[in-house]
């Protein structure tokens, strides 16, 4: 029994550490795993490494082949339409119940993350996703639906891979002043208890989020690079 939790403890440890190497771009996209290497700069055995590879392949952030090879999963515009798609679907929806379920300690949650907010771009870098995501986490999470603060947690987790591409990209050169004032306005309808207004804000917030322009970026890319394949079909 202590010999399973033991595993099982050191196996989450290479988990939480393999998963954030991948989301925050340690581990390049479509980059080899190299097992035995990663194993010993995490100071720990093979086992729990590929125990945590599983569990990434199984949530698609891996990619294993039939020789136990494995990658990091690429990036790609259909799965960041996928991802931008979903959140416009949830989003938007938690936000409007947290008008109605927040709290006292949500609302100094989200006044506190509000403050550390700063524009998404180039120049702030991965502060400002980082505090960006924190403010949009204090909003969601004072939904008090728990099964909805999953998802989005791992939908976000999935999302800030495509962020930091628009970081390199133009776009990632961009003030963003609207979109850093409508978290301030999101805020202050939720306070309120405007559900509604503060859902059809953040939806349209999503829409014209940096992420949103990532997709559009990466759909444009890709349809350039298949063309000389069509025109040669």
């Amino acid at each position: 029994m202590s010999t399973t939790n033991v595993f099982s403890s050191k196996g989450s440890l290479a988990y939480n550490e393999l998963r954030q190497l991948i989301l925050s771009g340690g581990l390049a996209p479509g980059s080899r795993i190299s097992q035995y290497e990663l194993a010993d700069n995490m100071h720990m055995s093979i086992t729990p490494l590929r125990e945590a590879i599983r569990r990434l392949s199984s949530e698609g952030l891996i990619i294993m082949d039939t020789h136990r090879d494995s990658r990091v999963a690429t990036m790609s515009a259909s799965e960041a339409r996928e991802l931008l798609e979903v959140r416009l679907s949830l989003e938007p929806s938690a936000t409007e119940l947290a008008a109605s379920r927040r709290t006292d300690a949500d609302i100094a949650a989200m006044r506190a993350a509000a403050e550390k907010l700063l524009p998404v771009t180039r120049v702030w870098g991965e502060e400002a996703i980082m505090v960006h995501r924190e403010f949009h986490r204090a909003v969601y999470a004072a939904s008090h639906n728990h099964v909805l603060i999953k998802l989005l947690d791992d939908l976000w987790d999935k999302s800030d891979r495509y962020r930091r591409i628009g970081l390199e990209l133009p776009s990632g050169d961009e003030p963003r002043t609207i979109d850093l004032n409508q978290h301030h306005q999101i805020l202050e309808l939720v306070v309120a208890g405007d559900g509604v207004g503060a859902a059809e804000l953040a939806r349209t917030h999503i829409a014209n989020s940096l992420t949103a322009s990532v997709t559009g970026a990466l759909e444009e890319r890709e349809t350039v690079q298949s063309a000389p394949l069509e025109q040669t079909a």
